[in-house]
């Protein structure tokens, strides 16, 4: 059984706004792959790579998004390399409008508005079929 709306709700408007300032061990970090119970690799402004886990209040609640950006605060990181766990940090709430919260002072500039440029593909390989090794050859007798 999941969790009650109230508590769905809930965590859905906290994620929504963005906090007014940010603590010392918070950092706004991108999502790069999930790990399983929880658990999230993430990159920080600096490009460094951390295990975090997700607070229990937005567990089987909100989806997050490979490529999408968190809050994670990594003021338990101290405590936890002590007792020899490879999760560093917690993420404590997920960027749902990414416009709000780009607009706060605390939002890194190496987090830059990703664009698609098409001039970067020389020609776009979707829809079509992988090439054959018969293609180079001729046909007919």
């Amino acid at each position: 059984m999941g969790k009650p709306k109230r508590h769905v709700h809930a965590a859905d408007q906290e994620s929504l706004t963005p906090p007014d300032q940010l603590t010392d061990s918070q950092s706004i970090a991108r999502v790069v792959k999930a790990e399983g119970n929880s658990n999230y690799i993430c990159e920080l402004p600096n490009k460094k790579t951390i295990l975090v886990e997700l607070e229990s209040r937005f567990r089987n609640t909100i989806w997050i998004k490979r490529g999408g950006y968190v809050l994670v605060d990594l003021g338990s990181m101290e405590e936890r390399s002590k007792t020899g766990s490879k999760v560093v940090g917690e993420i404590i709430n997920i960027v749902r409008d990414e416009k709000a919260w780009r607009k706060e002072a605390y939002w890194p500039k190496q987090f830059v508005r990703q664009t698609y440029d098409e001039s970067e593909d020389e020609e776009s390989t979707v829809g079509k079929l992988p090439p054959s090794d018969s293609e180079d050859e001729e046909y007919g007798p």
